[in-house]
C-alpha cells in the first residue's frame, strides 16, 4: 500500500467473535473463518447499513419521546439503548447482568432483578418470545435451585434459586445474602404470575411454571415454623430488599410474597388439572407430589402466617422489631454521613432505621391490589423518609408509588434520580459499570407511573399525568399480538392501536374501544 501525504487512507478491520456455546470446540475455527469471510464480502458499508436498519427497527418498538425536558429525554433514551443491547431473548440459556456489557462488577451473573425490575421491559417492547425465555431460563435451572436447597437442609423437591447465579448454583459468597435473602423465590414466583397477567399465556403453566411454583412453594412450606407463643407460622432468619437489616424474624415483605405464592400456586394446580389433566398427571408422577396433604399444609400457613404490624398506625412493620429502632428521617442526617454504605460502620447501618431501598413498598407495589389507597399512603408516607435509596433498586418503586398516591413533584424528583443516575454518576460508581436494573427503572417509572399503566382484568388500563416540568410524553406497547401507543400532552390523553385486532382499553377508569387504523 502506498501511502501519499495529505491523503486520507481508510482501512476496514474485520473481525468475527465465536463461543463453543454454539458451535462445536473442534469447529470454532473454521466457523470463524466462513463468518469473517461473509462480513468482508459484504463489505464495511452494508454491514452498517445493516446494523442501522436493525436499530431502527429496536427503537421504533421501544422508544419513549419526552417533549420539553432534554435531560430526560436524554437519559431515558440512554436507558433503553443499553437495556436493549444487554438482552435480546434469543437464546433461553442467557439472563441479565446487573451491569450488563458496561462493567465486569458482579461478573455477568443473574439477580432476582431479572423477574422484579427487567421483565416488564420486555413485556412491553418486545414480542412475546422474548419474556417468555426469561423464565425458560429459571424453569431449566430448577435442578439446581432443588440442589441448592438440598444443601441447606430442605428436602421433598423444594427449591431455593440462588441470589446469584451463572449456571443456576449459587456463586453468593456473603451468608446474609445467600442463606437469608430468600425473598428472591417469591420474585421468580411472580414473574411467571406478572408474564401470563400481561401475555394471557396461561399454557405456560402446564409447560414450564406449575413444576417451578410447586417447588418454590414447597421451600416456603418448610421456611417457616409454627410458633406457640403467637399462636401463628413465622419466619425467622431473614434479610429483606433493604439489605441494612440481616437475620430479622419476620420481614413483612418475606412473609407476604411466600402467602402470595402458596396461594398462587394453587390456583395454578387448579387451572392445569382443568385446562390439561394428563399434563397434571404428568408434573404429579415426576414431582412426587402429593397434591392433598400438601396443598392442605399449604393453606393451613397461608390461613395463619404471622404479620408484624402497628395496627394504631395502620402500619405493616418491616420486621418484628424495627419499632425499637431510633426513628430518623434521611433529612436530619448530616451531609458528610452520606451516603451511609460507605461512611458508617456495618454495625452502625445495621441497627439504624434507615433503609437501602423498597422493602414494605416493594410489596404494596406488587400487591396494590390488595391494599386501599389510604393504607398504601400510609406506609409510604412513614417509610420513604427513611429510605436513603442507595440501591439502584430503589427510586423507581417509590415513583410508582407516589404517582399513584398523587405525589406528583415527589415522583418526578425520584424519577431523574433513576433516569440519570449513570449519566449523571449519583452515586459515584460508574467505574464499576452502568445499573441496568435502574435503566429498566426508568421505564417503569414512566410507564406505569406517569402512565399509570396496569393490567386489569386482561385490559391494559390507563391513568396518566404529565410532570409539570414536560410538555408530552408517549410510549409504545406490545400487548397480545397488539401494539398501543399513548400519548400524554397537557391538552388530552391519546391511545392508538398501530396494528392488530380492535381492543378496549380502561382509560382513566372508562372503557375505550380502539381499532386499528387502516
Amino acid at each position: 500500500m502506498n501511502l501519499e501525504e495529505g491523503k486520507e487512507t481508510v482501512i476496514y478491520k474485520y473481525a468475527a467473535v465465536l463461543s463453543s456455546e454454539n458451535h462445536p470446540k473442534a469447529n470454532l475455527v473454521e466457523d470463524c473463518r466462513k463468518v469473517l469471510d461473509e462480513a468482508v464480502s459484504k463489505g464495511f458499508h452494508k454491514l452498517l447499513e445493516e446494523h442501522a436498519a436493525v436499530w431502527a427497527h429496536k427503537w421504533e418498538e421501544c422508544d419513549i419521546t419526552i417533549e420539553g425536558d432534554v435531560a430526560a429525554q436524554q437519559g431515558i433514551r440512554f436507558n433503553i439503548f443499553q437495556l436493549t443491547q444487554t438482552y435480546t431473548g434469543e437464546d433461553e440459556r442467557l439472563n441479565i447482568g446487573p451491569k450488563g456489557f458496561t462493567g465486569e462488577k458482579y461478573g455477568g451473573s443473574t439477580y432476582w432483578d431479572t423477574e422484579a425490575y427487567c421483565l416488564p421491559f420486555y413485556l412491553g417492547t418486545a414480542e412475546q418470545k422474548v419474556a417468555r425465555n426469561l423464565l425458560i431460563y429459571r424453569y431449566k435451572h430448577l435442578a439446581k435451585a432443588i440442589e441448592n436447597a438440598q444443601k441447606l437442609g430442605f428436602t421433598n423437591g423444594a427449591a431455593l434459586y440462588p441470589m446469584v447465579t451463572m449456571n443456576g448454583e449459587e456463586s453468593h459468597n456473603e451468608w446474609e445474602i445467600t442463606f437469608e435473602e430468600i425473598h428472591r423465590n417469591g420474585a421468580i414466583a411472580y414473574a411467571i404470575f406478572d408474564y401470563i397477567r400481561y401475555t394471557g399465556d396461561e399454557k405456560y403453566l402446564s409447560e414450564y411454571g406449575l413444576e417451578v411454583l410447586i417447588a418454590i412453594s414447597r421451600f416456603w412450606a418448610q421456611r417457616v415454623n409454627w410458633s406457640s407463643h403467637k399462636n401463628k407460622y413465622v419466619m425467622l432468619g431473614v434479610t429483606g430488599p433493604n439489605e441494612y437489616e440481616n437475620n430479622v424474624n419476620n420481614n413483612w415483605y418475606t412473609n407476604t410474597i411466600a402467602v402470595w405464592t402458596l396461594k398462587y400456586t394453587q390456583e395454578a394446580i387448579a387451572f392445569v388439572k382443568k385446562d390439561n389433566p394428563s399434563r397434571f398427571k404428568e408434573i404429579v408422577s415426576a414431582t412426587s407430589f402429593q397434591e392433598k396433604d400438601e396443598t392442605a399444609k399449604w393453606k393451613d400457613i397461608a390461613d395463619k402466617m404471622y404479620f408484624p404490624e402497628d395496627q394504631k398506625r395502620g402500619l405493616f412493620l418491616q420486621q418484628d422489631g424495627f419499632l425499637d429502632k431510633e426513628l430518623i428521617k434521611v433529612n436530619d442526617l448530616k451531609p458528610e454521613d452520606r451516603p451511609i454504605n460507605q461512611k458508617w460502620s456495618w454495625d452502625r447501618i445495621l441497627r439504624s432505621c434507615f433503609i437501602k431501598q423498597a422493602d414494605v413498598l416493594q410489596g404494596l407495589y406488587f400487591f396494590e391490589d390488595q391494599y386501599g389507597v389510604p393504607v398504601i399512603r400510609e406506609n409510604f408516607d412513614f417509610y420513604e423518609p427513611m429510605t436513603v435509596h442507595e440501591s439502584s433498586l430503589s427510586p423507581c418503586v417509590h415513583v410508582i408509588l407516589a404517582s399513584k398516591l398523587g405525589y406528583k413533584q415527589k415522583a418526578y424528583e425520584f424519577y431523574l434520580r433513576t433516569a440519570r443516575l449513570d449519566l449523571d454518576d449519583y452515586n459515584n460508581d460508574t467505574e464499576d459499570g452502568c445499573h441496568i436494573t435502574s435503566m429498566a427503572g426508568t421505564w417503569l417509572s414512566v410507564t406505569k407511573g406517569f402512565g399509570g399503566l396496569r393490567v386489569k382484568d386482561g385490559k391494559l388500563a390507563f391513568d396518566p399525568f404529565l410532570p409539570e416540568q414536560w410538555k408530552s410524553y408517549s410510549f409504545r406497547l406490545e400487548f397480545r399480538g397488539r401494539v398501543i401507543k399513548a400519548k400524554v400532552s397537557k391538552e388530552k390523553t391519546e391511545t392508538v392501536l398501530e396494528s392488530g385486532e380492535p381492543m378496549e382499553i380502561y382509560l382513566k377508569g372508562e372503557l375505550v374501544s380502539l381499532k386499528a387504523a387502516r
